[in-house]
């Protein structure tokens, strides 16, 4: 009897092991890169389509789940049960939900936390920015500082990246909607980086503020869909990237006032046919790409490597993959890409790429039991 009942636990376990990630598997395998080994270990499992994440100053994390949730983490990666409360009505649908959720650059001295959601309103719904303080497992003094106009009822492109410059000026990215046209439209917020005061007002320097027609929000015009954006560590400067159609992905410096192309240019092609879209690759006034990806990875969540724990990857770029299923790093020499490596290649989509306060890579997977991962270097 005795021996039957260890068969059968072995046989459980076997099959649950054949039901993990292959990273959760083999915990201590080493993963060889051009220039540095590491580790990829997990750190949780069970989150539903996270979309990103934000430290807290005493090791907690914030989680965001598309479906409408902030999740917080213990310093020990515990998951707390109940979702935290008090954040406005979140529509959950198609690629819209709940988004980005970034700190204040000044958090340890106001406790403001910023998130970007699909909110409804009049026509449908849209991106939206709002900010709160937590406190007792609570969003309190929640304020809406922005939210996109006008709205539909599409379940496609909402953007939704929110970063902070040097300076603390905001920067949230917004997508077309999946109706191209809008993201050359001057009274549209769509296809469009905004750019606000911490506190929603509109800064008197933004591109368009004196321009009749124009909206004074945006910072940009001519995005598809970024769905990834960091602050350059040296430069200071804002950088994204964006879904194309088939094909066509890009790496963006975004300046002030600047027409990006969609979707007047572009390096994709329709879905399914295989046919041009607008003009072609490139225009006079149009901003060309600094890397393009043909075809398309489904790029989401960047950040550029710093710190102490990854030196051979020192200030490159890492963009994880949708669609690829891989985290991609570029070795940058200015604004010109020198080379790519694709890493972790058929492990998960990947939602966020952050880098931890400890100087480590964090991922979330986009999947209904998503993961919090992290790399962990492997010293010589």
């Amino acid at each position: 009897m005795r021996v039957q009942i260890f068969r059968t636990l072995h046989i459980l376990l076997i099959g649950l092991a054949a039901c993990l990630p292959i990273w959760a598997q083999d915990r201590s395998s080493v993963i060889n890169s051009e220039k540095q080994a590491f580790r990829l270990v997990t750190l949780l499992n069970g989150l539903e389509n996270p979309w990103s994440l934000a430290f807290l100053p005493d090791g907690r994390m914030l989680v965001t789940e598309r479906a409408g949730r902030l999740r917080l983490l213990s310093q020990d990666f515990k998951l707390n049960p109940k979702p935290i409360e008090g954040l406005p009505e979140v529509v959950a649908q198609g690629q819209g939900g709940l988004f980005d959720v970034v700190l204040h650059p000044q958090y340890a001295q106001n406790g403001w936390v910023y998130w970007a959601y699909n909110a409804p309103g009049p026509g449908g719904w849209g991106t939206a920015l709002a900010r709160g303080r937590l406190q007792d497992h609570r969003m309190t003094e929640v304020q809406v500082l922005f939210s996109m106009q006008p709205k539909t009822r599409s379940g496609h492109h909402f953007g939704g990246r929110i970063v902070f410059d040097q300076a603390g000026m905001l920067y949230l990215t917004l997508g077309d909607r999946g109706d191209k046209g809008r993201a050359q439209k001057m009274d549209d917020h769509a296809g469009s980086v905004i750019r606000l005061h911490d506190d929603g007002r509109i800064p008197a320097n933004n591109p368009f503020v004196s321009r009749a027609g124009v909206l004074a929000e945006k910072w940009t015009l001519g995005n598809r869909n970024m769905q990834g954006a960091a602050l350059h560590p040296k430069t200071g400067e804002l950088w994204t990237h964006e879904h194309g159609p088939q094909g066509g992905d890009e790496v963006n410096v975004m300046r002030s006032g600047l027409n990006y192309g969609w979707p007047i240019i572009t390096y994709g092609v329709n879905y399914g046919l295989g046919t041009k879209i607008g003009e072609g690759q490139a225009k006079a006034g149009l901003v060309q790409p600094l890397h393009v990806w043909v075809p398309s990875i489904a790029p989401s969540g960047m950040a550029f490597v710093s710190g102490t724990q990854f030196p051979h990857w020192q200030g490159d770029l890492l963009v994880g993959a949708l669609r690829g299923q891989m985290l991609v790093r570029l070795s940058l020499d200015g604004e010109k890409v020198l080379g790519e490596e694709r890493l972790l290649q058929g492990r998960s989509r990947l939602r966020d790429v952050r880098m931890g306060p400890d100087g480590f890579v964090y991922l979330l997977t986009d999947e209904a039991q998503g993961a919090l991962l992290r790399l962990e270097p492997v010293k010589p």
